[in-house]
């Protein structure tokens, strides 16, 4: 019994330390160059094919930099810190050309020298290679000038979110590692993500999600043949029961045990986006802050590239977005503080960045910093208006976190972090098919509800009879 206390306390204590800080280089370059680490066993015991260890040195505390072998683990024995993998970008620099990534196919996979997989799945969803969008008339109505603002689109994904990229390139490792069931803790968006992939590779899913989740999600990953399971709790409480689960059943949970391959997959956007500029950098990045891991893996992309000399190095600016009713990492930006204070009980209609106690949350506040951008909390009734904005400017139906993105962008050009010439690319990671009703959040109730934002900018109409005469006696003639 006291063994068993033991070792449920020491999860529970790598759970909560797994954000401790990282001591700031100052720089606000992308480059950075990883340490060299060699493993040469596999705790797992997965055989890496030689050109996966060609590639990949193995797996490194972002802490204390103790180096680990490659296996389905995700924090440091020696200090609790995250693990993550290590490349060896010298030999992928001997492999990789923009040449050879272009005459590729669609997808994430065109990128495989740059991920830890050893081999182009036979079996996976298309995921990636969504659509960079330039938002003139979003850009007009946010000050910036034309043909320098530009979303990129992953509302176009198999289940509508970004979510798809993480748990493709963790559900490859899931194979190689002999699982036979892939898990998830989920706001959402993840639960879906993981049900369709399991449902693409034959695995059986299962995913844990708050009990009030909103039915739209749940209903989503019900549809692959998952089994869903309600928790009464925070996301954060999901967490930590998903931490012993995968401990005492032996499952691969993609944001816990796969963790460090998972986070690797939003690494995919910045090399989509890098390419779709036209092999080069943007000099703003804004995204959504739940965890933080998609926030600094972007930056890590950015990286990559450099390293690798597919982009040239410049400065680019990180601004992260939080909702206001859970906004831990914005709340320490603001404050000038170093401490990632959690949130015990979110209050947001956001519930896909709803993380009171974000695992990546330290190192995203110091990317925000070390690059010269900012973290912007966002109330709920300007995450609704920025969806609406977002779909009417740019035919665009986000989700929340779409619109948190949005919202924190304009906070941002209002404060003159961002200037008008200025090329920036906002992340818009999921669809609004999932949280319909949320861009009416804080619009009075009644006849004339759903309006529009403007005279003539659209909304839901009184029902009118089949004639003509009641068509103009509406007022909805041009």
């Amino acid at each position: 019994m006291t063994t068993e206390t033991s070792t449920t306390d020491s999860r529970h204590r790598a759970w909560s330390l797994m954000a401790a800080p990282v001591a700031s280089s100052g720089k606000t370059q992308i480059t950075a160059v990883a340490t060299a680490v060699v493993t040469d066993a596999d705790a797992a015991g997965d055989e890496i094919h030689a050109s996966l260890r060609s590639r990949i040195q193995g797996l490194r505390c972002r802490n204390c930099h103790r180096p680990e072998a490659i296996g389905p683990s995700f924090v440091c024995p020696a200090c609790f810190g995250p693990l993550e993998v290590v490349h060896d970008r010298e030999a992928i620099r001997a492999q990789v050309s923009r040449a050879k990534i272009e005459a590729r196919a669609p997808g994430i996979w065109r990128y495989l020298e740059l991920l830890p997989v050893d081999e182009t799945p036979a079996r996976s969803l298309a995921v990636g290679s969504t659509p960079l969008l330039r938002a003139d008339r979003l850009a007009h109505e946010l000050g910036i000038a034309p043909g320098r603002l530009h979303l990129k689109d992953d509302t176009r994904n198999p289940t509508l979110s970004f979510k798809d990229r993480v748990v493709a390139v963790a559900a490859a490792r899931a194979v190689a590692f002999g699982f036979d069931t892939l898990a998830c803790a989920s706001t959402g968006n993840l639960a879906g993500a993981t049900a369709a992939a399991a449902a693409a590779l034959g695995l059986r899913a299962v995913v844990f999600v708050p009990a009030d989740l909103e039915p739209a999600k749940i209903d989503h990953a019900l549809s692959y043949g998952a089994t869903v399971v309600p928790v009464r709790g925070t996301y954060d409480d999901i967490n930590r029961l998903s931490l012993e689960i995968a401990d005492e059943e032996g499952w691969a949970f993609v944001n816990v045990n796969l963790r460090p391959f998972y986070s690797e997959g939003s690494k995919t956007l910045a090399f989509e986006v890098a390419e779709q500029l036209g092999w080069r950098l943007p000099d703003v990045l804004v995204a959504p802050i739940a965890s933080g891991s998609l926030f600094t893996k972007v930056a890590q992309g950015f990286e990559d590239l450099v390293a690798v000399g597919l982009v040239a190095d410049k400065p680019v600016r990180f601004i992260g977005s939080q909702a206001a009713g859970c906004s831990p990492v914005a709340q320490a930006f603001a404050e000038g503080g170093d401490e990632i204070r959690p949130v015990r009980a979110p209050d947001t209609i956001v519930r896909s960045l709803a993380i009171g106690s974000p695992a990546d949350g330290r190192y995203a506040l110091a990317l925000a910093r070390r690059t010269g951008g900012s973290v912007e909390a966002v109330p709920d009734e300007v995450t609704a208006s920025a969806i609406r904005q977002l779909g009417r400017t740019e035919g665009v139906f986000a989700e929340t976190a779409g619109g948190v993105t949005v919202a924190g962008l304009e906070q941002a050009v209002q404060r003159g972090l961002i200037g008008p010439d200025d090329e920036v690319v906002a992340l818009i990671t999921g669809n609004g098919v999932k949280t319909p009703d949320a861009k009416w959040f804080g619009v009075e109730t009644g006849a004339d509800a759903r309006g529009g934002e403007a005279t003539g900018s659209g909304g839901l109409a009184s029902t009118i009879e089949p004639s003509y005469a009641a068509f103009t006696r509406a007022g909805l003639a041009a």
